[in-house]
């Protein structure tokens, strides 16, 4: 088996598609039921209804087939993470990790590299995060991605491994940038699908996007990251195309919070992420006015017009 995929959601479920035109693959569900569903019906109707199982894919719950996997690719969502490594920690130690969750945990405020290594001590995982779709990769459109990961020689056989005819896979070394430009572009991605939903215009979502922009530089850099990173397809790649484009859950609650409705019901890990990086940004004295305000809107204490004054009335200054 070329690999595995940890996650029977719409995105995992993508990429076991996409990488089962290298090779048999396995898609891990935590539910014994929802596997033999997937499974015998040959597609994830749940997730991608419209888009069937290649044949050397098969779905399952029995985490042992884990262990049979080149390399394992967990696609949970990150507040699941801890819970999931924990659970199969038996079988997940020791083997070659490469993480596909973006946000950052709310109870520790850390990124899922570091959720990895505090669970199987230490993972070393590689993390995969990059402007993308589960329905574009399933569909086999040309998509790129960031593969990030501290040893270069394994960033290279992955990188080989995992890269197909449509997704592509760039390399880097710097895995706190890349795991924090996927996280923070989901909570610009509230505020800006808040500003179209509250009818603010065109011109505010290009201005909360540039300004979004610059809070993800400052937090990355405060936590070790390198500037270019964040210019790159983890952080402006991700943030373009997840402010623009209402296939973003994070955009569609910003939507529904723009409009005065309650926001989406499914996951969204632009919620959890804007509460951890608001804490973490204080504790740093990281100015980080949009976040701020992102998480006033979704504990309440905010609509979208007092949002808006809040963030309009601060101190002149310099770009």
């Amino acid at each position: 088996m070329t690999c595995a995929v940890m996650g029977a959601g719409a995105f995992g479920t993508a990429l076991a598609i996409a990488l089962a035109t290298r090779g048999p693959v396995t898609l891990w569900a935590r539910d014994a039921a929802r596997a033999r569903a997937i499974d015998s019906a040959r597609v994830n109707a749940a997730r991608l209804p419209d888009r069937p199982l290649p044949d050397n894919l098969r779905a399952t719950a029995d985490a042992a087939r884990l262990a049979m996997a080149r390399a394992v690719l967990v696609a949970v969502p990150m507040q699941r993470l801890r819970a999931t490594l924990m659970a199969h920690r038996a079988v997940l130690e020791g083997r070659q990790l490469v993480l596909c969750c973006k946000g950052i945990e709310l109870a520790t405020g850390l990124t899922p590299s570091a959720v990895a290594d505090q669970v199987l001590k230490p993972a070393g995982c590689a993390v995969l995060t990059g402007p993308s779709f589960a329905a574009d990769i399933a569909l086999g459109l040309p998509t790129a991605l960031t593969l990030a990961t501290r040893d270069p020689e394994r960033g290279a056989r992955l990188q080989a491994m995992l890269t197909t005819g449509a997704l592509r896979l760039y390399r880097t070394t710097d895995v706190t940038g890349a795991e924090i430009g996927g996280a923070l572009k989901n909570v610009i991605a509230i505020a800006c699908g808040t500003a179209i939903g509250a009818g603010l215009g065109e011109s505010a979502r290009a201005a909360l996007m540039t300004r979004g922009y610059a809070e993800m530089q400052r937090f990355a850099l405060a936590r070790g990251a390198r500037a270019e990173t964040l210019a790159g397809l983890s952080g402006f790649g991700d943030l373009a195309l997840t402010c623009t484009s209402p296939q973003s859950r994070n955009f569609r609650l910003g939507l529904a919070l723009g409009a005065g409705g309650p926001g989406a019901g499914d996951t969204v890990e632009g919620a959890a992420t804007a509460a951890a990086v608001q804490a973490a940004a204080r504790a740093m004295n990281v100015e980080m006015p949009i976040t701020e305000a992102v998480v006033g809107l979704l504990d309440g204490r905010l609509d979208s017009d007092a949002a808006a004054a809040l963030l309009l009335s601060r101190s002149l200054k310099e770009e």
